[in-house]
């Protein structure tokens, strides 16, 4: 991070540069699609309006660097800027009104409406009491449901879910999971600490992969399905039992949720006569600390993993061989040093020329190179760290569901979180690609595959 700048003036708030990633970011805003994150934490039980308010802004001043706003400044200045505030600009809890749609309309929100970059912080805290199941409620594109033979009923009246919309130009999501966590343990008084990590065993020695198709080499797009006259994002989420892990195996469970993914939009695609090509699917890999040190901010580098179109078979005596090669692919890529976004990014935001100048360039450079963005995006929180324990009241979070952005020409994200042993599906994608019944029919294929990858040890 680069040292704070302190604008000449008693009392001007502390100023930083945009870091790459936020830079890129703020050039390429559409206001048809916003870049947000929208996290949904399901509690058991009430929260006291008072009491949160109170905890959420405590959270915030343990976690100072959220409370940030893009500072003004001339055409020709040569960078962005956050302004670090000591106090919010805006109010950042809410509380809507109870009702039968108040769920569907908090998920709408969190995908058509963005935290202004101009008030501090970036942030949005809507918490909702359900009223009937909040799964299975009809919301027209962003719905969920429980997985065929969940075990768990849906939730009930009393519960209570938590909608965090984060702009993400600003601030990715597990920063704001880790700022939530501090407000929990601030409103429940319980120890909200991240878990350690799960011990796996011993990991062979893997030397990098080279079997897998050229990064030159153009990747199938998203087959389209039946858009809709609306723009946007549309949202799914699911929640499913979480693949069973054999004793002793080394790989994360990340290395089968990627062959799931390839393995589903090969068949997607398939379906709806796409021409055969290699699949690249871009995956966030987070290396921060999860306590009460970690950065806040965009903390994720990017790396992308390929798939040759013929290795993509559900073929069950060839599943470990593709397992293995993926594994093999992710850890070589963890490994490689590499800016953020690469080196291109950084040179292309080096403070140079004006800023305006580098935006033009961007967005035009964005749209040349659509043909060979990433097939998809695939972020995999992982089990989530913390407790989420507000107490004996509201109690402890037994759902908690992430997704990305999901701006063409990608069209489509699929982000993943474990909680309580299960796991949580999002799939969100841009209804200028696709409908509602699309994504309902990618989540079954999801599913299916993710119980095809199940390898016996």
């Amino acid at each position: 991070m680069t040292a704070l700048q302190r604008p000449v003036g008693a009392g001007a708030p502390a100023r930083v540069p945009f870091p790459v990633v936020d830079e890129v970011a703020r050039h390429c805003l559409q206001e048809e699609e916003p870049e947000t994150v929208h996290i949904e934490v399901h509690l058991p039980g009430r929260l006291d309006e008072a009491r949160l308010r109170a905890a959420f802004a405590e959270a915030l001043r343990r976690h100072p660097r959220i409370l940030m706003r893009e500072a003004p400044g001339r055409w020709y200045r040569r960078r962005y800027t956050w302004e670090l505030t000591a106090e919010p600009d805006v109010e950042v809890v809410r509380f809507p009104a109870p009702g039968r749609d108040a769920l569907r309309d908090a998920r709408t929100r969190a995908l058509t409406e963005a935290p202004a970059l101009s008030a501090s912080p970036p942030v949005r805290l809507e918490v909702v009491r359900a009223a009937g199941p909040v799964e299975g409620s009809e919301a027209g594109d962003a719905v969920g449901r429980p997985a065929r033979g969940a075990d768990r009923p849906a939730d009930t009246a009393s519960g209570t879910v938590l909608f965090l919309t984060i702009n993400h130009t600003a601030l990715d999501g597990p920063a704001c999971l880790r700022v939530l966590a501090t407000a929990a343990e601030v409103y429940g008084g319980r120890d909200n600490s991240p878990a350690a990590p799960p011990v796996r065993g011993t990991p062979d020695a893997v030397p990098p992969a080279d079997d897998a198709p050229s990064s030159w080499a153009r990747p199938a797009r998203v087959a389209p399905g039946t858009p809709e006259p609306s723009p946007g994002n549309g949202l799914l989420v699911t929640e499913l039992p979480l693949p069973p892990r054999p004793q002793g195996d080394p790989s994360p469970v990340t290395d089968q949720l990627m062959v799931t993914t390839a393995l589903t939009l090969a068949h997607w695609n398939r379906e709806h006569g796409a021409r055969p090509r290699p699949l690249r699917i871009t995956m966030p890999v987070d290396d921060r600390p999860r306590d009460v040190g970690m950065p806040i901010g965009n903390g994720t580098r990017l790396v992308e993993v390929a798939f040759a179109h013929e290795e993509l078979t559900a073929d069950p005596d060839r599943m470990p061989a593709l397992l293995q090669r993926t594994a093999a692919r992710t850890r070589a890529l963890k490994a490689q040093p590499r800016p953020q976004l690469g080196r291109g990014a950084a040179l292309l935001t080096a403070p140079v020329t004006p800023v305006a100048w580098r935006a033009a360039l961007t967005r035009g450079l964005r749209r040349a190179a659509a043909p060979w963005t990433s097939t998809t995006l695939l972020s995999n929180i992982g089990r989530i760290p913390y407790a989420l324990d507000f107490g004996e009241e509201a109690g402890r979070a037994h759902a908690v569901w992430f997704s990305a952005p999901a701006r063409m020409p990608r069209g489509l994200t699929v982000t993943t979180a474990s909680t309580a042993g299960r796991l949580h599906l999002a799939l969100r994608w841009s209804r200028a690609l696709l409908g509602h019944g699309d994504g309902a029919h990618l989540r079954d294929l999801f599913e299916h595959y993710l119980h095809t990858t199940e390898v016996a040890p």
